[in-house]
């Protein structure tokens, strides 16, 4: 039987996440959990995370989790970062004055700003709130069978700006263009909340549940 650990540091919306990975792949052992022997023997890893960033890290550093992820992405092991589970991977974020990251990526947070405006001049409200369109920027097993400009479902103030454009496996625009995913390796990690995101985001899911690693 397939397991994934789904870490758990007090900071993720833990249980519809692991509903609608149950509901995707029936029988699929998930383990929600931070328990480092648990998260080290599971087949796939998944990073949640909702809230201020200066609390995310604080909770991942004072469980250790930072030591986990660091162990599981390095393990080859299919790897998937959610909200601010992909935030964190940055070296950097402008939330809460200013918070170091975990730093696996190049790559830094940045908040949308308080004028924020639309094509037509319109201001536009942060957070972010709601469905927005996402262009594939390269092909990705995580992306089988989701149609290019799918809509998926965001809340967040902040966004990844990444240093690397290879890294970018995903844009969206709101006010500005952002990168809402990125693809490393056996590592996928997104902006937006794909248990929220309806059939789309249940597909991608189900591609990371059936996906080896390999990119």
């Amino acid at each position: 039987m397939s397991s994934i650990a789904v870490i758990d540091y007090g900071m993720g919306n833990l249980h519809s996440v692991a509903k609608a990975l149950e509901h995707v792949q029936p029988g699929v052992d998930v383990w929600v959990t931070a328990d480092p022997q648990r998260v080290r023997d599971a087949d796939r890893v998944l990073l949640p995370g909702v809230g201020a960033i200066r609390d995310c890290m604080a909770e991942i550093r004072r469980l250790g989790v930072d030591a986990e992820v660091a162990e599981a992405i390095a393990s080859g092991k299919p790897f998937l970062g959610i909200c601010v589970g992909f935030q964190a991977l940055m070296d950097f974020s402008e939330e809460n004055n200013g918070v170091d990251c975990l730093g696996h990526f190049p790559g830094k947070v940045k908040f949308f700003g308080h004028q924020l405006n639309d094509e037509a001049g319109n201001q536009l409200k942060v957070p972010h709130m709601g469905w927005n369109q996402v262009n594939q920027s390269l092909e990705h097993p995580l992306w089988h069978g989701i149609e290019n400009k799918s809509r998926f479902y965001f809340v967040h103030s902040y966004y990844v700006k990444l240093a690397q454009q290879a890294l970018v496996a995903g844009t969206c625009e709101y006010g500005l263009p952002f990168d809402v995913a990125m693809a490393h390796k056996n590592l996928f990690a997104v902006q937006f909340h794909p248990e929220k995101s309806q059939q789309a985001g249940l597909k991608l899911l189900q591609n990371f549940l059936n996906w080896d690693g390999s990119f």
